[in-house]
């Protein structure tokens, strides 16, 4: 407002004529002292009535900064959801692919393990989630022949299991007991004992 006051003591200054008119159609504001002070007038009314715009609307452009920040975090926080559903979806994917060719290598390989890591488990899966089965077995045998100490034993004429009773066992008088029998004498004997 200090602006004001030095307008009101400028003193007038003598009043030129009237310039000719501006290619626009106006004439100049400041030939004239009077028509000046008019227009700065306006033009500091104006300038008030934006400040005062802009005061109002202030808190709403705050509020919509919140609200698009809200929806941006809220975005991001969906996207990393997303990422995570996703990570969670492929790993069960993968240990599912593991466990059926484990599966199939069961019978032809001495360790499955061997051929799950052996093999790439993505290459088994379509998009639609389904596993290949058929591949998977031409994999596993394209893999034996590649590898085949890693398949398993061939089924020949097994070792006899060991018996024991045959050897030492620390006293070689001791016959092989049977529980029936041991717990049939000890029941005879309590028996006896108790009469």
């Amino acid at each position: 407002m200090p602006e004001e006051t030095q307008a009101e003591q400028v003193e007038p200054q003598p009043q030129e004529p009237e310039t000719a008119p501006e290619a626009d159609g106006r004439t100049d504001p400041w030939s004239d002292p009077e028509a000046a002070r008019r227009e700065i007038e306006k033009l500091r009314r104006e300038a008030a009535g934006h400040r005062t715009k802009v005061r109002e609307l202030e808190p709403l452009a705050a509020k919509a900064k919140e609200l698009e920040d809200a929806q941006k975090s809220e975005a991001e926080r969906l996207t990393e959801q997303l990422a995570a559903e996703r990570e969670r979806a492929a790993a069960a994917t993968r240990s599912a692919v593991a466990a059926k060719v484990e599966a199939l290598a069961a019978k032809t390989f001495a360790d499955p393990e061997d051929a799950a890591g052996a093999l790439d488990l993505t290459a088994y899966v379509d998009e639609s989630g389904v596993i290949d089965r058929d591949r998977i077995q031409a994999d596993l045998a394209a893999l034996l022949e590649r590898k085949p100490h890693w398949g398993r034993p061939d089924d020949g004429p097994r070792r006899p299991a060991p018996d024991r009773t045959q050897g030492s066992s620390g006293n070689g008088n001791r016959t092989p007991s049977d529980p029936a029998n041991d717990f049939a004498n000890w029941f005879k004997h309590s028996l006896d004992q108790a009469r």
